[in-house]
């Protein structure tokens, strides 16, 4: 008789996935008047697996026949995933019922794909990194889609969908490859056949995975979709894009490449000093243009993530700690940052044009405050936090001696530094436009005040507790 396994490392994805099916029954039961309700139980499932995941963090254990790890760098991963989505959930509420698209079921998927993140990153084998992946996607494909009246939204889910199906095939096909010319699809097996000595077929088989891995993150050459995507979905949905699958995926990347193929650093580095380099210099110059703020921030998310990915080039555990802390700061930057788009609302209807924040400083004076201190931090203007995230992961690259990588992703930061000014500059120095409407949402003011709050002092002043909780984290994948 086989033994059961243990249950107790994954007990936070359990509660979460048993969740999700309760609320499901709930919205079926009690209908689309139940929405508030099943958003609120919903954030409050994710509040109580954020605290088991905290309690469950300390040594390393696998389970499910070692498919599944929990450790360090899995719980930091998991605490940063449940408070986007979490965070993401409470500010959608008032949203939804505005475009008539109050539905229990959006909360569900949310949870859903969230429960694949969860799984992302404690992955220890190809198949159930593939299992999250998929459970993840199949959700963000439907949500994109939400708003099932408007074109654009439909639109935005079926490229979604179509190029999500491309990425999840370059998976298959390049786990497929390693698993044929390792013998095994567990983590630990193929770290210990890479050291032997690499062919060249597993590292096609790897070229696959990190082109599935780098479309999930939006990195170029793969981001196609992003900016598309972004404008069409509905906002709230573009706000949990923007956030927890990007801090998923990235994770992922990282556990791919510095565990199983740690050893093949050399063959894998130059690939991601490639497309770290692609994404911030794309990332800067093409979001030059955009009149959409939700098209800029696509762009700007393609270029974060190219300043993420320089860390991990350095593949060393300074450059992956920048990582972690890059992404712990990236989470605040745009949740405060959707918080006030989703105050964008004029004569009862949403707005999105760059130009509708004119003059906002004389007709909502905290907004304008909020978003020009997110602005600020995405340019990476000292001493607000998203200064100190480039300054991490820089500093991982030079003493890894990628100083040209180095140099080009400071002048592509001083580069994007143009556009995030500009709307600075549009919100304090240009005549006012139709002034937004009063009475928004008292969450989402919160949240817009207090993610600012994080990023102009609770992060500079706590530094040094952050950045220990994320070299804690990142020691974990280099013990072995």
């Amino acid at each position: 008789m086989t033994a059961l396994p243990d249950f107790a490392p994954a007990i936070p994805e359990i509660v979460l996935a048993v969740a999700s099916l309760a609320l499901l029954l709930v919205g079926a039961f009690k209908g689309d008047g139940s929405t508030r309700l099943v958003s609120w139980l919903g954030t409050a499932a994710l509040a109580v697996v954020l605290v088991l995941v905290w309690a469950n963090t300390g040594d390393k254990a696998l389970t499910f026949g070692g498919m599944f790890i929990a450790d360090r760098f899995a719980s930091f991963a998991k605490c940063l995933i449940l408070i986007a989505s979490g965070i993401t959930l409470v500010i959608s509420q008032d949203y939804l019922k505005l475009e008539r698209m109050d539905r229990p079921e959006y909360a569900v998927l949310v949870l859903l794909a969230t429960l694949g993140m969860l799984m992302l990153v404690s992955a220890n084998d190809l198949m159930s990194l593939y299992l999250g992946l998929e459970l993840m996607s199949l959700s963000l494909y439907v949500v994109a889609a939400f708003r099932r009246d408007a074109v654009k939204s439909s639109e935005a889910g079926l490229k979604y969908f179509v190029l999500g199906a491309l990425g999840s095939g370059l998976y298959l096909y390049g786990a497929s490859l390693v698993y044929g010319f390792t013998g095994t699809t567990s983590f630990t097996q193929i770290a210990t056949t890479v050291g032997n000595g690499p062919s060249i077929g597993l590292i096609a088989g790897l070229v696959f995975v990190m082109a599935s891995l780098a479309f999930k993150v939006s990195a170029v050459p793969f981001h196609m979709w992003t900016p598309d995507v972004y404008e069409g979905a509905p906002t709230s949905v573009t706000a949990f894009f923007a956030v927890a699958p990007k801090i998923a995926a990235l994770c992922l990347m990282v556990r791919v490449l510095v565990g199983p193929f740690g050893p093949l650093v050399d063959q894998w580095q130059q690939v991601v000093v490639f497309i770290s380099l692609a994404s911030m210099i794309l990332g800067s110059f093409a979001a030059v243009v955009q009149k959409n703020i939700k098209r800029l921030l696509a762009y700007s998310s393609i270029g974060h993530v190219g300043f993420a990915l320089v860390g991990l080039a350095s593949g060393t555990e300074e450059g992956v700690r920048g990582v972690l802390a890059y992404l712990a700061i990236y989470l605040f930057m745009n949740l405060g940052t959707f918080a006030c788009v989703l105050a964008m609302k004029a004569g009862g209807r949403m707005v999105e044009d760059i130009k509708d924040l004119s003059g906002l400083s004389r007709t909502n004076p905290l907004m304008a405050l909020c978003l020009a201190a997110f602005m600020f931090s995405m340019a990476g203007v000292p001493p607000l936090a998203g200064f100190f995230g480039k300054l991490y992961v820089f500093m991982a690259a030079v003493h890894a001696g990628l100083y040209a990588l180095s140099i080009i992703g400071v002048l592509a930061s001083v580069v994007a530094a143009y556009y995030y000014l500009r709307v600075v500059k549009i919100m304090y120095f240009d005549e006012p436009a139709e002034a937004f409407d009063r009475g928004q949402s008292g969450v989402i003011r919160f949240v817009m005040a207090a993610s600012a709050v994080i990023i102009a002092i609770v992060i500079p002043l706590a530094l040094q507790p952050m950045t220990h909780a994320a070299q804690a984290a990142a020691a974990t994948l280099f013990l072995g």
